[in-house]
């Protein structure tokens, strides 16, 4: 997988000037860009479009130096105007190309390579487990996209199913773990700069079809899942957990993550402070 992210990035060099698309992703790293994003992000700190933003403004930085026309330099490396180029470049560098180009300011950012970093022994602790097709009957909505600390859209939602809608729940919820689950799926193209939306379910886990006119259903494939419990201040410890798996424990895995959606549920105790957790997370085998 390392060497395939290196791929990327000699790919990404050698067209810095051109669109890089999302299927020319999914083709090197040979997962969906959208998983390969996600995981670019965690491990790399930023998002994968920042990345190259940064590496087209340094290579433009050079080449204004050196005698460039800004006006050539903003067209060549894809911004649609003059003004916006100038907006993007200081914000980078802290000066307006200009002023670059005449007094010959260096700024750089250097191409990213991928390698395995062994830090501290810390082992996770995770299963791999196989799992029949099954639905997740619920309620959902769309939700403004948040990494860290509790989703108030979330919390809304939860607080908005009715009684009758949580008894039928209970009426279908026939498998592990028989509580309830958070359910993401159908990201927006600005998940990884915290922008934009997802739909997220809270629903329960069953083999059964909903009957019911208040419920909604989504169906979820026979997959393999990569299940990751943890326990710990709520949502922190799942969020860290989370942020460990795309950077440390799926590059050096024997796993890609399957086109699913991601699952998780909590048991909420007295206590915020110690919380037991899962992340359910789609995976097939690396071929």
């Amino acid at each position: 997988m390392l060497q395939r992210f290196n791929q990327l990035m000699d790919y990404i060099e050698a067209h810095l000037t051109e669109d890089i698309t999302g299927k020319d992703i999914a083709k090197i790293v040979g997962i969906s860009d959208y998983h390969f994003k996600r995981m670019f992000s965690y491990m790399a700190g930023m998002s994968l479009n920042e990345y190259i933003r940064n590496r087209r403004l340094s290579v433009a930085n050079g080449e204004l130096i050196h005698g460039a026309r800004v006006t050539d330099v903003a067209y060549k490396y894809g911004f649609q105007s003059i003004e916006g180029f100038s907006r993007a470049f200081r914000e980078w560098s802290g000066f307006l190309p200009s002023e670059v180009a005449k007094n010959k300011i260096q700024k750089s950012f250097p191409t990213f390579t991928f390698y395995i970093d062994i830090r501290g022994g810390i082992s996770m602790e995770f299963k791999v487990e196989k799992k029949e097709k099954f639905h997740i009957v619920g309620v959902s909505k769309r939700v403004p996209i948040q990494f860290e600390g509790e989703n108030q859209a979330i919390i809304e939602l939860a607080q908005s199913i009715t009684e009758q809608q949580r008894n039928h729940m209970h009426q279908l919820a026939d498998l592990y773990p028989h509580q309830v689950l958070n359910v993401s799926y159908d990201f927006d193209e600005g998940y990884l700069e915290e922008r934009g939306y997802l739909t997220h379910m809270i629903g329960f886990a069953t083999t059964q079809d909903n009957p019911f006119d208040d419920l909604e259903q989504l169906t979820i494939e026979a997959s393999l899942w990569a299940i990751f419990p943890n326990q710990g201040p709520f949502p922190a410890t799942m969020q860290q957990t989370t942020a460990k798996v795309y950077s440390e424990w799926l590059p050096s895995s024997d796993y890609v993550i399957a086109d699913l959606p991601g699952i998780s549920f909590t048991k909420y105790g007295d206590s915020s402070d110690n919380v037991y957790s899962e992340i359910w997370m789609p995976v097939k085998e690396k071929k």
